[in-house]
Parts: C-alpha cells; sequence; structure tokens
C-alpha cells in the first residue's frame, strides 16, 4: 500500500548505482558547459554566439554550403539551423542564395564581413587548446572518443 503525505528517509531508498561524480553523462554535461562558456565569452566580443561560431567555421573550412549539408554538418534540424542563419545574414555575416540548378537547394556563403570575422576569430580554438595543456596526444585522442561515443548514440 502506498502512502501519501509522507517522508520517505534515505535509508529506505535502494542505493544508487553509482555517484554522479562518476557518471558519464554528468562529466560531459559539465565540461561542455565549461568549454561552450569559455568559447562564449570570447565570441560576445565578435558579435556571435557559439551555435553561430560552429555555422561560421564550416563556412570558413568549406566555403559555401547548402542548407542540408550545413545541418549534416553541425548535427543539427532545420527548425534549429534556419534561425541561426537567418541571424547571421541580418548581421550581414552570411548571405543565402537559391542553386540556380535547383530551386529547392539554398546555399550559405560568407559575406566580406564574414570572411573578416574569420580572420579575428583565427586564434580561439588553439587558444583554448593551449590554456588546456594535454600533454602530447592527450586532446587529440579526447576529440576522437568523443566524436566515438556521439557517433555510438546519434
Amino acid at each position: 500500500m502506498m502512502q501519501t503525505g509522507s517522508s520517505v528517509t534515505g535509508d529506505q531508498h535502494p542505493p544508487l548505482p553509482m555517484p554522479l561524480e562518476e557518471q558519464l553523462c554528468f562529466a560531459l554535461y559539465v565540461a561542455s558547459r565549461a568549454s561552450v562558456g569559455r568559447y562564449r565569452r570570447v565570441l560576445a566580443e565578435l558579435g556571435l554566439t557559439y551555435p553561430q561560431y560552429l555555422v561560421m567555421h564550416v563556412l570558413w573550412e568549406r566555403g559555401p554550403v547548402s542548407m542540408g549539408e550545413l545541418a549534416v554538418a553541425l548535427r543539427l534540424d532545420s527548425g534549429t539551423l534556419s534561425p541561426l542563419v537567418k541571424r547571421l545574414a541580418s548581421s550581414g555575416f552570411v548571405d543565402r542564395q537559391r542553386n540556380p540548378q535547383d530551386e529547392r537547394r539554398v546555399e550559405v556563403f560568407c559575406t566580406e564581413a564574414g570572411d573578416d570575422l574569420r580572420r579575428a576569430a583565427q586564434g580561439i580554438f588553439v587558444d583554448f587548446r593551449d590554456e588546456l595543456d594535454f600533454s602530447g596526444g592527450e586532446f587529440e585522442a579526447l576529440v576522437h572518443s568523443l566524436h566515438a561515443l556521439a557517433e555510438r548514440y546519434g
């Protein structure tokens, strides 16, 4: 019979399988918040949010891409990506254009201001990696492991 209105003491619950501090999901959550927070402070000076920076980074790496290619690269759905690109366009960093051969396909590309932003953002990643002060291949191994984890669940 279930009691209502009574409080259950800690020793009446089954033990938890492991402490929060030892759980992978919590470690990923904390690390993600810390690293994105670090980027956020620097990117604010450039007028970008972290998700906008990711869009710009794909464009800087690959040049013009379709919205579909951008969605795949960032693992975002169109409902999330479209407003990001729209805000970047209203800020003057990107432009969008329908592909003349396929009107359904929208191409996204950097404007001159977007290219200037690339120069301003050039050292962000290097500074962040250097701050972490990992030895040898620790940084690359961590990135590889995180991508492998995402592939298993994604």
